[in-house]
């Protein structure tokens, strides 16, 4: 049996589908998977301190020290990240930084170069 999407509207379970798209019966609404899928990329947009839209494989520069939590050292203010990679999370930056590895970082303490 095919597992069919809930209702986005109402989070009904009682859903069909009509000619590609999905029909809720309760409350009439009619949705496309491929327009959920669209407006979830399109929510997920990543922005430094200055306003700038981030992108995977961009550089940016720390803009203050961050202490790294379970190491003595901290990352300099300046210091230059590159080929950052966007992801899920608190921490929406995952990157390597030099002398440290693999880390996560915020985006509001860093700025597109």
């Amino acid at each position: 049996m095919i597992d069919l999407p809930k209702c986005p509207k109402c989070n009904s379970e009682y859903t069909y589908e009509d000619r590609g798209l999905f029909v809720c019966p309760e409350c009439a609404h009619e949705w496309s998977l491929d327009i959920e899928t669209e407006n979830s990329e399109a929510e997920k947009v990543v922005k430094d301190a200055n306003g700038n839209i981030l992108q995977n494989g961009d550089s940016v520069t720390v803009l203050k020290d961050l202490k790294v939590k379970g190491s003595p050292f901290s990352v300099k203010k300046g210091a230059k990240v590159k080929n950052i990679r966007l992801i899920d999370g608190d921490h929406n930056i995952g990157c390597k930084i030099d002398g440290f590895g693999a880390m996560e970082l915020k985006s509001e303490f860093v700025k597109k170069i």
